[in-house]
């Protein structure tokens, strides 16, 4: 069987094995998916309904997008993000994924390097291991909230060193990194003429006085940033696979050829979707952001009842954290979340999925019911 050393040489994702193991079972607690359990704000629906009642969904549209629709992410990103931009400067894309994998793929050559924070999404690996790329995995500072090690990044660059990639809000830590430090990160980039490529896909879910910060916004950077979004977690469309990214004007057709053979375009009727998220009420962001607020103080409380269990840092944005398991049964997060699920019926995910940094942690997901963190929480309680 001929299979690329590329692909082989990549680890079957322990987010979907637990995934898959937890279907073997009834009644499981699930705090293993990272997907609002909300469902799709109605006029969002709406809109695309419109849309096929109209036959306007049945074609292909632009590689990039509907106009319409990048006219009116070139509104956002200038009122949420500091961005100002046109439409010929973004790129509509088939989720953040996407997105994120068509721009690693016209930045980089094999052999190049990546370094990512870590731990960091597991995807993020992937993508630059599909490209023929080496990821290198510089650790966050854990004991300072997971903060992104500045001089350790200095250190980690090399002459095949062609870019940066982080995710902020973190997935998996929910750390928001702060400007001030972002600012050093474009720093790097512009001395040492590097690409910076950023998911903010949990862009409008930050607490405590906490805010988002995108380096897309440094004017500098104009030519060294490639800032991807996404639809799926500040709307909950999560199957509707719409996201967007922003690059220089000489960048987008280059990121283009990739996109292309990946997807054409992204889904015509998610791209109506999207336009009526923008166009309708933002509410329901809000609403979204005050429930995961609650859903995160919850699981703090319950977390501290386990203190011999689990230590963790409180996290600072998205919908996700990253407790660290305690002892002997800490080192080897696979099995601890197996045994979990097996023994308590609780879902989570084995932190080594983010990266060797992410061993002895388990990622949980808050963007679930109060019910069903209790619900999981009460069989943790009565498991240890």
């Amino acid at each position: 069987m001929n299979i690329s050393k590329r692909v082989k040489q990549i680890e079957k994702s322990a987010i979907h094995e637990m995934t898959r193991l937890s279907k073997q079972y009834d009644d499981v607690a699930f705090l293993s998916w990272a997907k609002p359990t909300s469902g799709t704000p109605k006029h969002i629906d709406e809109a695309a309904i419109s849309a096929i009642k109209k036959g306007l969904t049945g074609g292909y549209s632009q590689n990039d997008g509907l106009p319409e629709l990048r006219e009116k992410i070139v509104k956002k990103l200038k009122r949420d993000n500091n961005i100002k931009t046109n439409i010929s400067e973004l790129l509509v894309t088939v989720g953040a994924i996407e997105g994120l994998a068509a721009a690693v793929m016209a930045t980089i050559d094999p052999g190049d390097e990546v370094i990512l924070p870590s731990p960091t999404y597991s995807t993020h690996i992937r993508q630059v291991q599909i490209a023929s790329g080496k990821p290198v995995l510089v650790p966050l500072i854990e004991d300072e909230n997971f903060a992104l090690d500045i001089d350790a990044i200095k250190n980690a660059i090399t002459p095949r060193t062609k870019a940066i990639l982080y995710c902020s809000p973190s997935n998996p830590t929910g750390t928001v990194f702060p400007e001030e430090k972002l600012r050093q990160i474009a720093e790097i980039a512009l001395e040492n003429n590097l690409m910076v490529i950023t998911d903010e896909a949990y862009e409008y879910f930050v607490f405590d006085d906490k805010k988002h910060f995108s380096i897309g916004s440094i004017p500098e950077m104009k030519k060294n940033v490639i800032s991807t979004f996404t639809f799926t977690k500040s709307y909950a469309m999560t199957g509707w696979r719409i996201g967007y990214l922003h690059a220089d004007e000489e960048i987008i057709p280059q990121i283009k050829k990739a996109h292309i053979p990946f997807a054409i375009c992204a889904p015509v009727v998610s791209q109506y979707a999207a336009i009526g998220a923008l166009k309708g009420s933002q509410d329901c962001i809000t609403e979204f952001k005050e429930h995961y607020l609650k859903t995160r103080n919850l699981m703090c409380e319950r977390l501290d009842i386990l203190d011999q269990v689990f230590s963790y840092n409180k996290p600072e944005g998205s919908y996700l954290m990253f407790p660290k398991i305690l002892g002997e049964q800490g080192k080897d997060s696979i099995a601890f979340s197996k045994k979990l699920l097996q023994e308590a019926k609780v879902s989570t995910t084995p932190g080594i999925a983010f990266g060797p940094t992410g061993e002895s942690h388990i990622r949980l997901s808050f963007c679930v019911p109060e019910s069903m963190i209790n619900k999981a929480f009460d069989r943790m309680e009565k498991y240890f």
